[in-house]
């Protein structure tokens, strides 16, 4: 019993430094089924004015306010870490996780699907396996988060897998769907518009002060894959930066170009999606999609923008998204902690 309690003791400080820390979900080298996330700190920061009448496009809005501290994905969600969530669930794809553009369309991220229904398996071209995943829902990523709280379990699309966890789904995959929100004891989710739009756009500190743009800078990033400025993103102007058959660049591929908290490529390669529902009408529920992407103009990477949204059911070769995960506050941290080493104390006095 004591072995046993000394074990709970010593996975719970390695639980705790985990968190609190960057994580690395899959416990790979960096790309592929990596997923690493970095701190955002400075809670209770205030937001500011993104829209229209903020000079840019969209809904207004006062973004970038949290009051919590959080990880967030170094890089966007890739092909590789899609297709070792699809190899653990969609053996069947009840729900349609998959879509075939992936593997035909001239822009897709290149994950073949083989087999048939019930037996089906996944592989991704090594050349797209370190780009953005791409023709993904905003359902899709909700699920992709489930996974993740659930602790990426093998088996089929139900409550213990996709289902349930941080959002319920239960099989929903249509053009509504305000009342599927994030649960209040999430682990992993996708990102709200606040925060993301800290990571990509805050200065740090409590200066209540935002770049315009994620690259910590108010001048529009150049498209030098050299990266030389530190000041660089994959977006359109007269051509796309890399054409047929990647259009995307690597994640992380602008090694100088990150934002304040170390994230990168929130600026363009591909659009993100995010809780928002940043507008409603005939029936339909429009989720937000930030940071613009290789198909898009310089604009739709400015803070100021919320023009790019979508239907939450929308599967395009633009879009793809990130997550967040929670950072246990510390005197949950220091409870579980302390609650152990009481009970190791207690069994040691008592022989």
């Amino acid at each position: 019993m004591k072995k046993l309690l000394l074990v709970l003791f010593v996975a719970s400080v390695l639980f705790v430094l985990s968190v609190a820390s960057s994580a690395n979900v899959f416990n790979l080298g960096q790309g592929l089924t990596n997923l690493e996330t970095v701190t955002v700190g400075d809670p209770g920061n205030q937001g500011e004015l993104s829209g229209i009448s903020a000079g840019g496009y969209g809904p207004d809005r006062i973004c970038g306010a949290v009051d919590y501290i959080y990880n967030i994905g170094k890089y966007e969600v890739t092909a590789g870490q899609y297709c070792d969530f699809l190899n653990h669930v969609a053996a069947s794809d009840a729900y349609g996780l998959y879509n075939a553009s992936m593997w035909s369309d001239y822009g897709g991220c290149k994950i073949q699907r083989s087999g048939s229904p019930g037996s089906y398996t996944y592989s991704v071209a090594s050349d797209r396996a370190n780009r953005p995943v791409n023709y993904v829902s905003f359902w899709d990523s909700c699920r992709f988060a489930n996974w993740l709280h659930n602790g990426q379990p093998a088996g089929p699309q139900n409550a213990s897998t996709t289902e349930d966890g941080v959002y319920l789904i239960n099989g929903y995959s249509n053009i509504v769907g305000w009342w599927i929100e994030r649960k209040a004891h999430w682990m992993w989710a996708v990102t709200r518009e606040d925060e993301w739009y800290k990571a990509a756009y805050y200065k740090g500190g409590m200066s209540n002060a935002y770049w315009d743009y994620p690259t910590q800078s108010n001048t529009v990033p150049g498209r030098d894959l050299a990266d030389a400025s530190g000041n660089n993103a994959n977006y359109y102007t007269s051509g796309h930066l890399i054409g047929s058959p990647y259009y995307r660049t690597e994640v992380g591929e602008f090694h100088n170009s990150y934002s304040y908290y170390g994230t990168f490529d929130q600026a363009g390669n591909i659009a993100e999606w995010n809780e928002s529902i940043v507008h409603q009408e005939y029936n339909c529920d429009y989720r937000g999609l930030r940071g613009g992407s290789y198909g898009t103009y310089s604009i739709e990477l400015c803070a100021d923008c919320r023009y790019h949204y979508s239907w939450p059911s929308t599967e395009e070769r633009y879009s793809g998204f990130r997550v967040v995960q929670a950072v246990p506050e510390p005197s949950s941290l220091m409870i579980l902690v302390g609650g152990i080493g009481m009970i190791l104390g207690i069994r040691r006095r008592n022989g």
